[in-house]
């Protein structure tokens, strides 16, 4: 996928499947979404591609970017800008926005449960691994990832993140995916 857009970092160190990256600030679409992973992010992916494919003020298409990101939410309290009820665990699904955007560029989505967040420069350590997006798989390369931070003495923030940057149709052996956690310090 050579022509998808994907966020701009730079390898700060890199050891096997492990790299520790600076990314560059960047925009994403974020939807959050109640219920087993599998249901929220098919869900999830389905708000945001309404988004991009003219669901907005604009009814403008903005071109698909790689990777699709979800990671474990938190409950959100009725007054927060996007809500959520229920008492499930909730995900949080992610589209990059094309760095021809900025915050005040981008068309507001229609879907009122889209926002805009931007993300500022951060460092973050990544373990890229192919194969199925199984429960197992995802979580076996999260611990694996984990026991990389502490062993090499980084200190985590927030949750971790599953990255993915083929369509499912793809053959497992060929995906590219990543398991990212977010970083202290630079």
């Amino acid at each position: 996928m050579a022509d998808i857009e994907e966020p701009q970092y730079k390898i700060i160190a890199k050891e096997g499947d492990f790299e520790l990256r600076d990314y560059a600030p960047y925009i994403v679409a974020e939807v959050v979404v109640e219920g087993d992973r599998d249901s929220a992010v098919n869900a999830g992916f389905r708000m945001l591609a309404g988004y991009i494919f003219g669901g907005n003020t604009s009814q403008s298409k903005i071109a698909m970017t790689a990777p699709v990101t979800q990671s474990k939410g938190e409950k959100i309290e009725m007054t927060a800008p996007v809500t959520q009820t229920g008492s499930g665990p909730s995900w949080v699904i992610r589209f990059m926005m094309p760095q021809t955007y900025t915050m005040s560029t981008l068309p507001k989505p229609d879907d009122e449960r889209i926002t805009l967040k931007q993300f500022k420069s951060r460092r973050v350590a990544v373990l890229k691994f192919s194969g199925l997006w199984t429960e197992g798989n995802l979580n076996a390369r999260r611990e694996e990832l984990a026991a990389i931070i502490i062993h090499k003495s980084l200190k985590p923030k927030d949750e971790a993140t599953y990255a993915f940057y083929d369509p499912p149709w793809k053959p497992f052996f060929w995906r590219r995916n990543e398991v990212m956690q977010e970083i202290e310090g630079r």
